[in-house]
Formats: C-alpha cells, sequence, structure tokens
C-alpha cells in the first residue's frame, strides 16, 4: 500500500475554524416553535422514544438545514453545533426527545453498548479509569483523551454544564494523518494492519473478549478511521490477544500527540440546551478535565446519540456495524438511578 493524501477538502487548522458563526447554527424563533410542535406530535404518536421515527417528528423547514449540516460534516470540515434550544423551555426528558428527533434527521440511531441503549448518558457514574470495562461517557470528571466513538456520527446534547471545565475539543485527524503519510509512511501503515481490540466485557455471548479491527482504512478515495486507543492497548490484559507490534503502539503516539496541539482544534463549551455532532471518521474528540458541585444541584450532564448516516452511501466492510450487532438485541434507553 502507498499512502497519500486523502479527504484534502476535510483539511483544516485552528485558524481557519476560529470563527465559531461559520460552524454555529443558531436556530431561529421559527425553528424553535417547529420543534415543539413536532415534540407533541412524537408524544401523540407514542410515548415509547424507540417507536418514534423520522416521520413521527416532523421538520419540515429545519430539515432543510440539518440536510445541509449532513452533508458538512461528511463533505466538509466534520463538525457543526447547533445553538441553544432554550433549555428553560423543556424538562429533560422532552430535551432527551428533541435530540433523538433532531437526530433522526441526520442518521439512523446505533445501540451504544451491551445494553442497547439508542440514547446514552455521559456523566459521571461512578466508575473509574482503572476498571477495564468502563466506558468513557461513564467516568467522571477526568480528561477523555482523542478518541471516536463507534458510529459515523455522534451527537451531543448538554442538560447540564460543570461548575467548571469540561471544554469539548474537536481535532481534524484528516490534517493529521495527510502531514504524517509522507514523512513517516512506514509507521503509519502500522495503523492501516489489523489489530486486537477489548470489548471491554460487551461481547456475545460465548464469544472472545477481543476483536480484530484496523484504525485506518482506504475505501473509496475516502479515509475511514476508529481510534480508541485505550480498547486497543487494554486488549493486552487477554493472554491470547495478538500482542501489539512495537510500531503500532508508536503510530498511535503519531496521532495522539498532534491531536493535542491547538493548532489542529476546534474548541467548543456546550451550554445548556447546545448539541454537537461530529464525523467519527475525519474528527476526534475529547473533553478536558471538570468539577462538578453535586451537594450544590451542579452536575454535568450530556445525552448522547450514535448516528449511521444516510448520506454517505458506501463504508468499507471492517467500519459497518457487524462487530456489535449483538448490542441491537435489547434496545432500549438509558435510565440513571434517581
Amino acid at each position: 500500500m502507498i499512502l497519500k493524501p486523502l479527504d484534502t477538502h476535510a483539511n483544516w487548522r485552528r485558524k481557519d475554524v476560529e470563527d465559531e458563526s461559520r460552524w454555529t447554527l443558531v436556530l431561529t424563533d421559527a425553528e424553535k416553535e417547529e420543534l415543539d410542535r413536532a415534540l407533541k406530535t412524537a408524544r401523540a404518536r407514542s410515548e415509547d422514544l424507540l417507536e418514534i421515527g423520522v416521520d413521527d417528528f416532523p421538520l419540515p423547514s429545519l430539515s432543510l438545514r440539518l440536510a445541509d449540516i449532513e452533508r458538512e460534516l461528511i463533505d466538509g470540515r466534520g463538525f457543526v453545533r447547533i445553538g441553544t434550544l432554550g433549555r428553560d423551555r423543556y424538562s429533560n426528558d422532552e430535551m432527551t426527545r428533541v435530540c433523538r428527533g433532531i437526530g433522526l434527521h441526520l442518521g439512523d440511531p446505533w445501540p451504544q453498548n451491551k445494553h442497547g441503549h439508542m440514547m446514552g448518558d455521559v456523566t459521571d457514574q461512578g466508575k473509574l479509569p482503572s476498571d477495564p470495562a468502563a466506558r468513557g461517557n461513564e467516568l467522571g470528571q477526568i480528561a477523555l483523551e482523542y478518541h471516536t466513538d463507534g458510529s459515523d456520527l455522534v451527537g451531543l446534547m448538554c442538560l447540564h454544564p460543570a461548575k467548571s471545565g469540561g471544554l469539548s475539543c474537536v481535532a481534524n485527524v484528516v490534517t493529521i494523518y495527510n502531514q504524517t503519510a509522507e514523512p513517516r509512511p512506514g509507521l503509519l501503515l502500522a495503523l492501516f494492519e489489523a489489530l486486537p481490540w477489548d470489548f471491554r466485557g460487551e461481547e456475545p455471548g460465548g464469544g472472545r473478549p477481543y476483536y480484530m479491527r484496523t484504525m485506518f482504512t482506504e475505501h473509496g478515495g475516502r479515509l475511514f478511521r476508529r481510534f480508541v486507543p485505550p480498547c486497543i492497548k487494554s486488549s493486552q490484559r487477554h493472554a491470547d490477544a495478538p500482542r501489539l507490534p512495537p510500531d503500532a503502539i508508536e503510530a498511535l503516539d503519531l496521532i495522539s500527540e498532534p491531536a493535542c496541539r491547538p493548532e489542529f482544534n476546534a474548541y467548543m463549551n456546550l451550554r445548556p440546551g447546545e448539541m454537537q455532532f461530529i464525523n467519527n471518521y475525519h474528527v476526534l474528540h475529547a473533553c478536558m478535565a471538570y468539577e462538578d458541585d453535586v451537594p450544590a444541584g451542579i452536575k454535568r450532564h450530556l445525552e448522547r446519540l450514535w448516528l449511521s448516516t444516510r448520506y454517505l452511501m458506501d463504508r468499507p466492510p471492517t467500519f459497518d456495524k457487524q462487530v456489535h450487532d449483538h448490542w441491537a438485541s435489547n434496545r432500549s434507553v438509558s435510565r440513571l438511578p434517581a
């Protein structure tokens, strides 16, 4: 394989995205009223969130702007923020329904874990980083390193911000890849080879506790990528998992290190009612450390959607849902303890 620049249309650096208005969709009053009507329509159809489809959440005008967002996510900068919906308009349950309703116009929801969660909670759930089965959305207050989620698109809606910190970071891995491919092609090729990934206790019944998947793939002239270094490294806790070659470990750092540099990043402080959507193939995301004040009723809480975009018609076989198809056998909505 000969590495070459890919998806150069999506090459951007910090200076190219400093104007936040270029990637923030501010809803008009008419669009907010349209969301109100769609919410009422959906609830009249069913109280079961999972029974609501895109036709049950009609957005005749806003859907046209959302279609532009979907194209921008795949063929443009790869991330967008939707301006505040007006947090005081809705309860947490209503916000969750609006989040899913908007997401349905951008893609088809995917399950996010072995529980089949089609809507997930990103908040401190008492899990520790030392727990090999802990997922990033369950960890609290620590910084999360740059990674992707397991879908085409990931959407986050802020229900409640932290007391301080928690800045959302979005790094352009396309630019990082394209600048690395020429001087270090031999090393970067290690990420195009199948590597072991830790299932983290969410494997099919009776299946092995790890699976094999490439991190980078070229397909149809596009760059496809799944990048979760902790899942790669923790695979080594399983004695029967293939050992990671040294060049693969070094290649992980070759991507992770520049992702932390401001020159490759856009930063956003999500306010209550704001949403973020990103393309998992083109950008990495991370979260800075934050502080909650639970006794005062201040606890960071985001809702999460995984989506399969309908705009992207062709994917490499290793980047479809087949590795985690068993998660869909128990579709549900995350419910946190009261």
